[in-house]
């Protein structure tokens, strides 16, 4: 029997409660689609998300797709700012440089109470799990990326 073809989920463990809920809504999404194993890489934080992807995309171990999971708080200074807008950056230039098939669920909030609300897998979010969404998106992108023959 042939080797699934392979996920790496990235998540940025700062908010452990917000990670596991993206992560179990993403492990969902991946499960229903029904062809692909996962793997989970913990990193400490949002800023370290793209150095993880560019870590896994040099391995020898070929990921089809990779979903960056993770949530920015906002606080009395301007770190959320540079940490939300240069994490962005550095994987959107990953994945259109390297060709990745990704997911992004990085959350960018006010408060704990939104973060919460946009990785809610029991319904309390209005079916708004960014995790899941994340993984649909990569999910789709691998799709695309077939398509074309990368």
């Amino acid at each position: 029997m042939a080797e699934q073809p392979r996920i790496l989920i990235i998540e940025a463990r700062y908010y452990t409660e917000i990670a596991d809920a993206m992560a179990a809504g993403a492990l969902q999404a991946i499960n229903e689609a029904g062809e692909y194993s996962v793997e989970r890489l913990a990193v400490p934080g949002v800023f370290e998300v793209p150095a993880a992807v560019n870590f896994a995309h040099q391995s020898q171990s070929p990921y089809v797709g990779i979903i960056a999971l993770g949530c920015v708080i906002r606080g009395e200074t301007d770190h959320y700012e540079h940490v939300a807008r240069e994490a962005s950056r550095a994987l959107m230039d990953l994945t259109v440089d390297h060709k990745i098939a990704f997911g992004f669920g990085i959350l960018t909030c006010d408060n704990q109470e939104q973060a919460k609300q946009r990785a809610a897998t029991d319904g309390h979010g209005g079916g708004r799990n960014k995790g899941a969404e994340a993984a649909q998106a990569c999910l789709r992108m691998i799709e695309l990326k077939q398509s074309f023959k990368l």
